[in-house]
């Protein structure tokens, strides 16, 4: 027991008791590491030390040696504390309560019970002073002692290793309190057997002591592990992935672990049970460890331990796929959403009437009728979603509308011509059934691995167990699926993704993995509760699985594998209206800034009809008329209109323009409006007055006001 590998660690008790001891009690202990409170040197202590000694072997002159340890020194300072309470309560003549018990009483039931007790004890609690043995102070009726040293035992004596205190933690300078302190000035350790190896604290198993490592038996997935009989020397070999991730890791431990593969199986080579019932052999002591695609569940871990993971965790189902969506005759609509073709309609409808409304007043290709012009404005816009729009822009404002446009056009049919490339080209395998929700209201089978415990996980899921079908390899998978539920198979897999990827990977075009991931831990190794194997196997999985290694055992089982999961999720998902609602904000803004600016220069110019005295219709009216007339802005000169309100013959009013520079007065008190040619009735020479905004039928009309 004090041999190689082995780890002693004794407490203050037996530590501060080692000078006491024989020595040959003290040889027995080479290696045990020990601890005990630090009494700081100070020349009061040694003082004290050597006159404790010198009284010592006066009175004892028999003992050849004798050493004053922690408790001498905490025996001292509690009597000096007693001593001091004592003094600090100031009693003269202490009373003694004395105990009515009768005649038949002992002598030290005669002594009485101090009155001053409770008042001596509250005194000693609250005593503190700087005593032999370091700071005096009792916590919860506790001595505290607050630095302790740790030592080896070596030889006849002890050797210092370091010091511990609660506030500093551990360290090689007795000075806790020196920023000097540091874990790296420690004391060598010697341990048991001589050795500066510091030992695992257990002992690995001899050679001629095999771990029994128990595997399953199984019909099929026989990539994670597979179990076959030599048929010379009737030997287990086990392969598989499980079985070489094991191998690998034991092989990085840095000391030997001698196995033996032990199958689980009856006397006739089948499955002994299922999989619970080959962990629960580990409880029993029947294996050392079990090795293969276990599972790590809650439940499990009540009595055995597990690695960590080995594989990728998660239950996933897997579906068959329906016909290619490439057949359908509208897949042209497909690249965009309902919201999105909408939106994208009514933003060409907005900028054709925009670009109308700042080239109607300048520009022949958006006058004549009305039926003409809307139709122009239809035409315009929606040829631009092709480029295709020959209509020359005169204003500012509308090229720079147009501009805005014609770029988020061209995104927009970048963004169409791709998603309905990919579309197109790209293998789209859309499921049947989307997750499990669509299971449980079709009411269709659901196939499982045998003796999994997916047989539960899919019950507590909300599918009764009448639907569940078991199967025990990927043949079985497929042939059922192919068959479907109503046929005598299934819709759908559940099962461990490790298990799925497989069956994915032998039918890709087939299959497709859906629904949401329900999170398992994966797969793990099994160690008995509490053994201390469990840590060192599960850092050298760590290593396996952060190396090459892994990837070369994963490409010897499952080969270069190309995830169907990832090709089932490359359809190309219809373009939403929130990925371009930037490009539809700017071209809004700009469109509308555009209308803006343009009206209030139309109303600065027309500035004299608001400011002029006819009515508000009348005002709209005559704006109206002024919008819709046509203007010639290369025309050189300008001028300025004046309006009146006019009253014509059978009453009715009107908001007459009259040109001020440069068309001639009309002296006339009356005159009669015909088209654009105003007559005088006093026969003066007509003249031609094109600033006229509107064109009342002939008649009188009385002039009242002019501006």
């Amino acid at each position: 027991m004090m041999s190689k590998g082995y780890v002693w660690i004794i407490t203050d008790g037996l530590t501060d008791l080692l000078s006491s001891m024989n020595s040959s009690i003290v040889e027995s202990m080479q290696g045990v590491l020990g601890i005990k409170a630090h009494v700081p040197r100070s020349e009061k202590v040694d003082n004290f030390k050597r006159s404790w000694k010198r009284n010592f072997f006066q009175k004892y002159s028999d003992i050849d040696e004798a050493e004053l340890n922690i408790i001498g020194l905490w025996a001292y300072d509690s009597i000096w504390a007693l001593a001091t309470a004592v003094e600090r309560l100031n009693t003269v003549s202490p009373r003694y309560k004395k105990l009515d018990n009768g005649t038949n009483t002992t002598d030290l039931e005669n002594l009485g019970i101090s009155e001053n007790g409770p008042k001596l004890r509250d005194s000693i609690l609250l005593t503190k002073f700087q005593g032999l043995s370091g700071e005096f102070w009792l916590k919860d009726g506790q001595l505290q002692s607050w630095t302790f040293k740790i030592i080896n035992i070596i030889g006849k004596g002890e050797r210092e290793i370091g010091f511990w205190s609660p506030t500093h933690g551990l360290s090689g300078n007795s000075d806790l309190t020196t920023k000097t302190s540091s874990q790296t000035n420690l004391g060598a350790i010697i341990w048991p057997g001589e050795t500066t190896v510091v030992p695992k604290g257990w002992e690995t198993p001899a050679s001629e002591k095999k771990l029994k490592i128990g595997v399953p038996i199984k019909d099929g997935f026989s990539n994670f592990v597979k179990v076959e009989k030599d048929r010379e020397t009737n030997a287990t070999l086990a392969t598989g992935f499980c079985i070489d991730v094991f191998k690998a890791a034991v092989d990085s431990m840095k000391y030997a672990l001698p196995y033996e593969f032990v199958p689980f199986e009856k006397a006739d080579g089948e499955s002994a049970g299922d999989y619970n019932e080959l962990v629960y052999q580990v409880y029993l002591q029947k294996y050392d460890v079990v090795v293969g695609d276990v599972t790590i569940l809650a439940n499990r871990s009540n009595y055995v331990d597990f690695t960590v993971p080995i594989t990728e965790s998660g239950v996933s189902i897997v579906v068959p796929v329906k016909e290619d969506v490439r057949k359908n005759a509208w897949i042209f609509l497909k690249p965009l959403t309902m919201e999105l073709w909408l939106t994208t309609g009514a933003f060409f409808i907005y900028t054709g009437f925009v670009i109308w409304v700042l080239e109607h007043g300048i520009n022949k290709d958006f006058r004549g009728k009305p039926s003409q012009q809307v139709g122009t404005i239809f035409y315009f816009t929606f040829s631009t979603f092709v480029f295709a729009h020959k209509e020359r822009m005169i204003s500012n404002f509308a090229r720079f509308v147009m501009i805005i446009w014609v770029f988020v056009v061209l995104i927009l049919t970048s963004s169409y011509t791709a998603s309905l490339t990919s579309l197109l080209t790209v293998q789209q395998l859309q499921p049947t059934i989307k997750d499990i929700s669509d299971l449980k209201k079709t009411g269709d089978y659901v196939g499982y691995l045998s003796g999994s415990f997916v047989y539960e996980l899919a019950q507590s899921l909300g599918i009764h167990s009448s639907k569940l079908r078991p199967y025990r390899n990927v043949e079985a998978f497929h042939e059922a699926l192919s068959k479907g539920s109503q046929d005598g198979g299934v819709s759908a897999i559940i099962d461990e993704i490790p298990y799925m990827k497989v069956l994915l990977a032998k039918y890709c075009t087939k299959y497709k993995m859906v629904g949401p991931t329900h999170r398992t831990a994966g797969f793990g190794f099994v160690f008995p509760k509490g053994s201390p194997l469990v840590p060192d196997i599960s850092r050298a999985i760590l290593n396996v699985t952060e190396g090459d290694k892994m990837e070369a055992i994963n490409r010897e089982w499952f080969g270069q594998q190309v995830s169907c999961q990832e090709q089932g999720t490359t359809t190309s998902e219809s373009l939403s209206f929130d990925s371009f609602k930037g490009l539809f904000i700017i071209s809004r803004v700009a469109s509308a800034t555009a209308v803006l600016v343009s009206i209030i220069i139309f109303l600065y110019e027309h500035r004299n009809i608001i400011t002029s005295e006819c009515s508000v219709s009348q005002k709209i009216s005559a704006m109206a008329v002024q919008f819709d007339k046509e203007k010639d802005i290369f025309s050189k000169g300008s001028k300025k209109i004046d309006f009146l309100c006019a009253r014509t013959t059978d009453g009715r009013e009107s908001c007459v323009a009259e040109c001020n520079a440069s068309t001639p007065q009309i002296p006339a008190s009356s005159v009669s409006v015909h088209e654009d040619t105003v007559y005088s009735t006093e026969g003066s020479i007509p003249s031609t007055n094109h600033c006229t905004p509107i064109q009342d039928p002939p008649g009188v009309i009385e002039i009242t006001s002019v501006n």
